[in-house]
């Protein structure tokens, strides 16, 4: 049995590691500088995350009077599409001051990375030529 390289392509292997942990390496470091934080879920000045549970609510109680209840499992799934939109809408991402040496070693190394991944999965024979 022949073991074929990155990609199920002859050779590349070492390419592939490489770039993985280059892209690593820049994925961390770039996450590294960014600060997630949550804000208030509001509707006209008053808190409204209460208002996004009820389709929630309404879904499972109309479940467990009846598993097969087809508005029962559009209520639940909505009020979960509620939920999880709410809660990304109101983040706030913020990316850390940094110097320029920094953010371009961090873009080199994930770009990089990347780059050397997607060219390891070429046949190496095709290169050589």
């Amino acid at each position: 049995m022949a073991i074929s390289g990155a990609g199920g392509t002859p050779g590349g292997i070492g390419q592939f590691l490489l770039g993985f942990a280059l892209a690593v390496a820049g994925g961390w470091l770039l996450t590294n500088q960014v600060v997630v934080s949550g804000g208030s879920w509001t509707l006209w000045g008053y808190s409204s995350f209460g208002m996004s549970l009820v389709p929630f609510v309404l879904g499972i109680a109309l479940l467990f009077f009846n598993g097969r209840s087809v508005i029962g499992w559009l209520l639940l799934i909505a009020g979960l599409v509620i939920i999880i939109a709410g809660v990304l809408v109101n983040l706030h991402v913020y990316f850390v001051a940094t110097s320029l040496f920094n953010t371009l070693l961090i873009l080199v190394l994930l770009f990089g990375g990347i780059g050397l991944i997607a060219r390891s999965l070429r046949s190496q024979d095709a290169v050589a030529r």
